[in-house]
């Protein structure tokens, strides 16, 4: 009997347990046949996952049908390893593409009308993904502000490199904005500018921290659940609201 709740939401995560599933049963692990049989089946049943899948997840339906394969293949446990790990890359390359790339374009998209109400449009779209999709929300969260500054750095005629990030990006604009707060002397207001940079430096690194699948130790790496997004999108939205509506009134007078 398989628990649900053991096998992670996000398909690259679920593609990466399975390899390593099959790892262990390569290498004299503890393997679970029946987790691998439910990512299979579950794999299959999509055409474009089953296409990119490894020849061997296709040809064998569960584990002990594996081992022989993959103990004639390769004779030390190294070698086990890189067959599998090289198996999995186009899937896992495909993954990551279809991961990011709607999630940049949907905040581009939205926001050909710069104003609040496109702002509005992304937030709600990232407030809709959260739950399923907590690193995609986070993306579109970051892309939402990065594409808010360069905007605003555009038709300022401020230079941006393609290398600035997304902090640095957002420092130029408040600078041009007014709103850096070392322009400022009141402490309430200086506070709070200060607050939002803090808040921006944040959400340009925790996608990376959290979804970190290098860790070292032995240790789970730690994924971004709905709170994490929640966080990450609601003060997105609130922080980008506030650079459009100032760059407005700025416009306006």
């Amino acid at each position: 009997m398989v628990d649900l709740s053991d096998i992670p939401s996000a398909m690259n995560e679920q593609v990466a347990m399975m390899e390593g599933i099959l790892i262990a049963s390569a290498t004299g692990g503890s393997p679970d046949n029946h987790v691998y049989e439910h990512l299979r089946r579950e794999f299959m049943a999509d055409p474009t996952i089953q296409n990119l899948l490894p020849d061997f997840v296709r040809t064998y339906r569960n584990l002990n049908a594996f081992w022989p394969f993959i103990k004639n293949e390769a004779g030390t446990y190294a070698e086990r390893r890189q067959i599998i790990s090289g198996a999995f890359t186009r899937l896992l390359d495909h993954l990551e593409s279809r991961n990011s790339a709607p999630s940049d374009q949907s905040a581009s998209d939205a926001l050909v009308s710069f104003d609040e109400q496109g702002v509005h449009s992304v937030w709600t779209k990232a407030i809709a993904r959260r739950n399923t999709d907590p690193e995609g929300a986070i993306t579109i969260a970051r892309t939402l502000l990065e594409t808010v500054t360069k905007r605003i750095l555009d038709e300022m005629g401020e230079t941006y490199s393609d290398k600035d990030d997304l902090p640095k990006l957002y420092n130029s604009a408040a600078k041009v904005l007014n709103l850096a707060p070392s322009q400022h002397t009141e402490e309430a207001i200086k506070a709070i500018l200060g607050g939002a940079m803090t808040l921006v430096n944040g959400i340009g690194t925790l996608r990376n921290r959290l979804s970190d699948a290098h860790g070292q130790g032995g240790k789970r790496p730690v994924r971004p659940s709905p709170r994490h997004a929640s966080l990450a999108v609601n003060t997105a939205g609130a922080i980008a609201t506030f650079l459009v509506e100032t760059f407005k009134e700025r416009e306006g007078r």
